[in-house]
Order: C-alpha cells, then sequence, then structure tokens
C-alpha cells in the first residue's frame, strides 16, 4: 500500500492517505460486482470531498525580502487560503453520509477532524503572522514555515484508512479516487529557509 502525494503546501500527502491508495494487497475485483458497488460509491464521495482541496483558490507569495510589510500580508492571505481550503474539505467530509462499510463513517470522520485540525494550524498560523512586526522579514514567514512543519503531524491519524482492506479496495476502484492520482496542483509551497 502506499501513499500517493499531491504537492500542494505539503497537506495533500495527508488527503491522498485514505484516497488515492493503490498497491498489490487487495484482490482484483469486479466494478461492477454488487457487494462492491456501495462501497466504490461511498469512497468516491470521500475522494471527491478530498478533491475539493484543489477547488479552493491558494496563491502562494511572492516572497520580496524588500517589502516586509506586503510579504506579511500577502503570507497573512495564503495562510488564510489555506484554512478555507482544509475547513471546506471537512466539511465536505462530513457530508458524505454513512458507510456501507463497517468501520467507514468512523474513519472519515477521524479524516474530517484531522482536516479541521490542519485548518486551525493555518488559521493560528494567519493570526501569528498578521500579529508580527511588520519590519521584522522573518516574523511572518517563521510563523507560516511552523504551520507548514506541523502538516507533518497530521498525516498519522490517516494512515489508519489503509489498514481498511475494504476501504482500500474500494477506493482503488473508484473513479474519483483515481483522479486524485492525476491531479497536478499549481500552487507550491513557499521556502521557509
Amino acid at each position: 500500500m502506499r501513499l500517493l502525494p499531491l504537492v500542494a503546501a505539503a497537506a495533500l500527502v495527508v488527503a491522498v492517505a485514505g484516497c488515492g491508495s493503490g498497491g498489490d494487497s487487495a484482490p482484483p475485483t469486479s466494478p461492477s460486482a454488487p457487494s462492491d458497488a456501495p462501497a466504490v460509491a461511498y469512497m468516491d464521495k470521500v475522494c471527491t470531498a478530498v478533491a475539493a482541496f484543489t477547488a479552493v483558490p491558494k496563491t502562494p507569495p511572492k516572497l520580496d525580502a524588500n517589502d516586509p510589510a506586503k510579504l506579511k500580508a500577502d503570507m497573512a492571505v495564503y495562510m488564510g487560503q489555506m484554512a478555507d481550503a482544509f475547513s471546506q474539505t471537512a466539511t465536505k467530509l462530513r457530508e458524505v453520509g454513512p458507510s456501507p462499510m463497517p468501520g467507514g463513517t468512523e474513519q472519515v470522520e477521524k479524516m474530517a477532524v484531522t482536516f479541521t485540525d490542519i485548518a486551525k494550524n493555518f488559521t493560528d498560523a494567519k493570526a501569528a503572522i498578521e500579529a508580527a512586526d511588520a519590519n521584522d522579514p522573518v516574523g511572518g514567514l517563521q510563523a507560516a514555515g511552523e504551520a507548514i512543519t506541523r502538516l507533518n503531524d497530521f498525516v498519522e491519524p490517516l494512515k489508519q484508512l489503509e489498514a481498511s482492506p475494504e476501504l482500500s479496495a474500494a477506493a482503488e476502484q473508484a473513479a474519483s479516487c483515481q483522479n486524485l492520482t492525476t491531479l497536478s496542483p499549481s500552487e507550491s509551497v513557499p521556502p521557509t529557509s
């Protein structure tokens, strides 16, 4: 089983942990098998919710140390955009509904909680940036860098989704989960060093 990274703010690695996994651990099954159809439809909804992250506008600021006030303002906007993207994805995950597979609803709720926590991470970073001294070219970047670094802390809970063979097998057959593997986000994380 592997995680398929989508490289938007290093966070889409987290997003894909539950939906874009592939591998040889599950035996091939027919997508038209009646017993699989509800599970595949459910995971299709889950991956559609996760893919909503990419639809939220996120424009990384141009790093110009010659204008620290503008850099601070732009970085705060970017952190807010990231918070909105994760928050909207968490909301969409909670709208997916009950799972036809045992444990699926609980796993998707854990995913939603993780996205909510990541959104708070970026909201807190935005507040820290806004509170930073505009004449300090490092102050805002440090808060942003810390928010991005903390993304690693959020990956672990989502790896539990890979432990469910039913969820993994259904994700491998769901069209929107497969589409996650081909997304090419244009945004990138600004360097923090």
